[in-house]
């Protein structure tokens, strides 16, 4: 009888996820980075934190108005000529400016931890800045940020339609805490740690397993075997390939190499947000 297929190796197994997920950022070299784009609602929160600045200075802007007509600073005729110049400003110039001079950034999204890149991961210039203030006006001024919502729900990352045109994304500034440490991998494991694929674990169950891990000493004998036996259940659909262990080595090993790949992401992730701080 014919011997079943073998599984793919994990480089195998990697080079058929080629095509990058629709949330993925992508380089002009075709490389994924390991971003983490900011979510709907802290971007809605960053926008209305924004609309709300432009309201200030417009009224701000208004009130200044009135008063030097009223005192005969300026003519009445140039009234309408300086509230015309007062809503482009707040609308088109202001956060065009803004967001070119800090690279991305506005008063809203420094609140949230958040900036505006390119979606190829570079840093977004006046091109970019002046077509989401222009666009803005339309789907955030006008529908009071009515159409940005509804396109920011059906995009991948949050995007608005200015966003879109632009080709840009908001993406977080604050990244995620490093993961606590986790026992090294079990001797012997070492070459298998090196090919192992455990990227499908759910997090959950990853949150699971490092917690075992690290209360396995305080655990009585066959509790900890009990344990450690479940959770060796659940893991086995989620690595490849798998090592010929006990379930306590199986769950350590699954454990280590997650912890140790997810830290390494972390940290290009922190260089990352280092790098556009530093070029802002």
């Amino acid at each position: 009888m014919a011997s079943p297929p073998a599984s793919p190796s994990p480089p195998a197994a990697r080079a058929s996820r080629v095509h990058a997920a629709a949330d993925e950022t992508l380089t002009g070299e075709a490389v994924a980075l390991d971003v983490q784009p900011l979510g709907f609602f802290l971007r809605a929160v960053s926008c209305l934190i924004d609309m709300a600045a432009g309201v200030a200075l417009l009224v701000i802007g208004s009130l200044t108005l009135t008063a030097l007509v009223g005192s005969g600073t300026i003519p009445d005729s140039t009234l309408r000529i300086g509230a015309i110049v007062l809503i482009v400003a707040v609308m088109v110039v202001v956060p065009t400016t803004v967001e070119t001079l800090s690279r991305g950034r506005s008063l809203g999204r420094l609140a949230v931890g958040g900036r505006i890149v390119r979606v190829d991961g570079g840093a977004a210039g006046f091109r970019q800045a002046f077509i989401r203030a222009l666009v803005g006006v339309l789907e955030l001024w006008f529908t009071l940020g009515g159409i940005a919502a509804i396109v920011g729900m059906f995009t991948p990352r949050a995007q608005r339609l200015g966003d879109l045109l632009a080709g840009t994304a908001c993406e977080r500034t604050r990244t995620r805490p490093l993961p606590p440490a986790a026992p090294g991998i079990p001797p012997g494991l070492e070459g298998w740690a090196a090919v192992a694929d455990v990227s499908r674990l759910p997090d959950r169950l990853a949150a699971r397993m490092a917690q075992f891990v690290r209360g396995a000493e305080a655990l009585e004998p066959a509790a900890r075997a009990r344990v450690a036996a479940g959770l060796a259940e659940a893991v086995r659909p989620y690595v490849s390939p798998l090592p010929d262990v006990d379930a306590e080595t199986l769950v350590r090993a699954a454990a280590s190499v997650r912890r140790d790949r997810e830290y390494r992401a972390l940290l290009l992730e922190n260089e990352r947000a280092a790098s556009l701080t530093d070029h802002a």
